[in-house]
């Protein structure tokens, strides 16, 4: 995939990883593993992991206390975002966020189209910023999070990240 403006910088970006599920344990989270990992491998930090249940008031706290960390520049939580009754990520997350970056979702479900069909719609992946900090609410599919990662996260991290810092 060609990029616009190829990224050359090679800075490790603090991440936080909050895998939201009623059913996994650590031991089970392969899709928050599946995260941890390939950010790791792609030269950025894990500071920050918990796994929680689909409790919005929880996911909320968890994300604002995070964001709040000078530590922390970027969240990403896995699980939660269908149409089940206790999927609430977006539910909790959305309302939170500043500024949304639709073109997330958007791509995202279009890619996913082209692997799972017309499934894809019930996807509620989103994107955006809270509180300086960049934010993605995606599915708990470790096929979706490699897809998001591979695709459009780790393409655009740093660029996204260097948008959140005002110029000097």
């Amino acid at each position: 995939m060609v990029q616009p403006h190829p990224d050359s910088s090679k800075t490790a970006i603090a991440c936080a990883v909050l895998t939201i599920s009623d059913t996994r344990t650590p031991e089970s989270d392969r899709s928050g593993t599946l995260l941890q990992d390939q950010l790791v491998a792609a030269g950025h930090r894990i500071p920050a992991y918990t796994l929680l249940p689909d409790e919005p008031q929880r996911i909320r706290q968890q994300v604002q206390q995070w964001a709040k960390q000078d530590d922390i520049t970027v969240i990403l939580t896995n699980g939660g975002t269908g149409i089940a009754p206790r999927d609430t990520s977006y539910d909790a997350i959305a309302p939170l966020l500043e500024k949304t970056l639709p073109g997330f979702g958007e791509i995202f479900r279009f890619l996913s189209y082209q692997e799972i069909g017309s499934r894809a719609i019930a996807s509620r992946a989103t994107a955006g910023v809270y509180n300086k900090t960049l934010i993605f609410v995606l599915p708990g599919s470790s096929n979706a999070v490699k897809l998001a990662l591979e695709q459009l996260i780790l393409p655009e991290l740093h660029h996204l990240t260097r948008q959140l810092v005002p110029p000097s």
